[in-house]
């Protein structure tokens, strides 16, 4: 059975052995490596791996953009979209249209 699980999760040990790093840096230091990410279509952690020249992660199959939502953030969403807050799936269409139609107006 000890193998079983070794053998399952053997590929975490070495994610559980990495530790992260956060860099306290001047803003505009920031902004640059975050805008150099964003056009080389890495995320800032990879970016960051290539100015160091550290391996990088494969891009991501499906990148997303993601947010946090608390119970209290679906309550004003429920609200501002006329739905029931137990409906999370329906109010998530209703913000991918959102942003959608906010990317459009701004082109």
């Amino acid at each position: 059975m000890a193998r079983k699980i070794l053998e399952k999760w053997g590929s975490s040990v070495k994610v559980v052995k990495a530790v992260q790093i956060a860099f306290d840096m001047d803003e505009k230091i920031q902004l640059a490596i975050r805008k150099e990410a964003l056009e080389a279509g890495l995320s800032p952690s990879d970016q960051i791996r290539d100015i160091l020249g550290l391996p990088t992660n494969k891009r991501p199959k499906r990148p997303r953009l993601t947010v946090s939502l608390a119970p209290a953030d679906y309550e004003l969403l429920a609200e501002k979209y006329n739905l029931p807050a137990g409906q999370q799936l329906d109010i998530k269409k209703k913000l991918m249209d959102d942003l959608i139609d906010h990317v459009n107006q701004e082109k």
